[in-house]
């Protein structure tokens, strides 16, 4: 059965994606231009690291840092120079999100500069985020959460994910706002998140069907693949209609598209896909190599040494090399199709590639 074959053979390896005719709500496929984020970056230190800071000597701006901090403190910062190494100099990004007030909270990432090994258990001191323009808008501080771990001995040592870089959730305040006129404008603007002309005719029409039982009048044109327009009535109230919009259901759409990830062996094929038929055969080169050094003693005796003479053996061959028609109608029949030729997901990339340099993919080729 069809079915067998994509269980047992490019189950992981080859996944398809059914994007024809997916009904969504606008909200998730689309989103206003005026409710955008804003990135914030600041440049900030961490305190209270067990030795796992920089090195001062090595991250000469980590002490030009916190001799900055304790002055602006009060504290007389002259002497020789510290080598503790409980500081860590750290990067903070976070995003501003739309419509955000004065006061309100945002999630941060910090993420180290110097040669910190680990940033668990400090705590960021205050720290200024500015935007774009230079301007302040929200101020940083609070306890580091860090999900990895990494651990040292004097022989070995483990480490599993990123201990250079955390979170803070919740860890800024907004001092500042964004100047917004949501009310005041005249008009919405959606943004597709995969630009297509199908989808953007098909949301302003669902869009228009609802306003003119609803208001009486069409207000939705799309403008491109990516953009649609709505006008706001006269008797409507933006927020409102904001609300009823983006709860409305539509028709999504999208090209064929094959995505392959060549560092994982990834491939993701489209429900869309279609193969003509073609004939493929795929072989793999298989190089083995053997070391056997020989040793060789010197006559009994005499003044030599004894010596190790390298004996390398290469040999090379290729395996498959099996020959298969794969003709794709539908999805299931081209995975069944590449299943039959039985081979890895790298042979199945490079027989894609092929494909599609012969003319018979009938899909975008995006590679990773």
């Amino acid at each position: 059965m069809a079915g067998t074959g994509l269980d047992r053979g490019l189950l992981g390896e080859v996944v398809g994606v059914h994007s024809a005719a997916a009904a969504s709500r606008i909200k998730d496929v689309a989103s206003l231009q005026a409710a955008r984020d804003n990135q914030l970056i600041g440049y900030g230190l961490v305190v209270g690291l067990q030795g796992t800071g920089d090195g001062l000597r090595n991250s000469p701006f980590t002490e030009q840092s916190l001799r900055a901090m304790l002055q602006n403190l009060g504290i007389s910062t002259e002497g020789g120079a510290s080598r503790a190494n409980n500081v860590a100099a750290v990067i903070v990004t976070a995003n501003l999100p739309p419509f955000a007030s004065i006061g309100s909270r945002i999630d941060v990432s910090v993420s180290s500069l110097g040669d910190a090994t680990s940033l668990r258990g400090g705590t960021l001191v205050m720290t200024s985020l500015s935007g774009a323009d230079g301007q302040i808008y929200a101020v940083a501080q609070g306890s580091v959460v860090v999900s990895a771990m990494a651990a040292e001995g004097q022989a070995a040592t483990l480490q599993q994910g990123v201990a250079t870089a955390g979170r803070l959730p919740g860890g800024a305040i907004i001092e500042r706002e964004i100047p917004a006129s949501f009310k005041q404008v005249g008009g919405l603007v959606y943004q597709l998140r995969n630009p297509d002309f199908s989808t953007a005719v098909g949301m302003a029409d669902v869009i228009n069907a609802y306003s003119k039982e609803r208001y009486g009048a069409a207000i939705a044109e799309a403008r491109d693949s990516t953009t649609v327009a709505v006008r706001k009535p006269d008797n409507a109230d933006l927020a409102r209609l904001t609300a009823e919009i983006e709860g409305l259901v539509v028709e999504t759409d999208a090209p064929a598209r094959v995505v392959i990830n060549e560092r994982t062996g990834t491939i993701v094929i489209g429900n869309d896909v279609r193969v003509s038929r073609v004939a493929v055969t795929h072989g793999t080169l298989t190089v083995q190599i053997n070391e056997t050094p020989t040793v060789v003693q010197p006559a009994p005796f005499s003044d030599g040494v004894t010596a190790v003479e390298p004996l390398t053996d290469i040999t090379a061959g290729v395996d498959g090399g099996k020959v298969a028609i794969i003709d794709g109608p539908d999805l299931r029949t081209l995975v069944a199709g590449l299943n039959s030729i039985g081979v890895k997901p790298d042979g199945i990339i490079a027989i894609l590639q092929g494909i599609k340099s012969a003319g018979a993919l009938h899909a975008e080729l995006v590679l990773q």
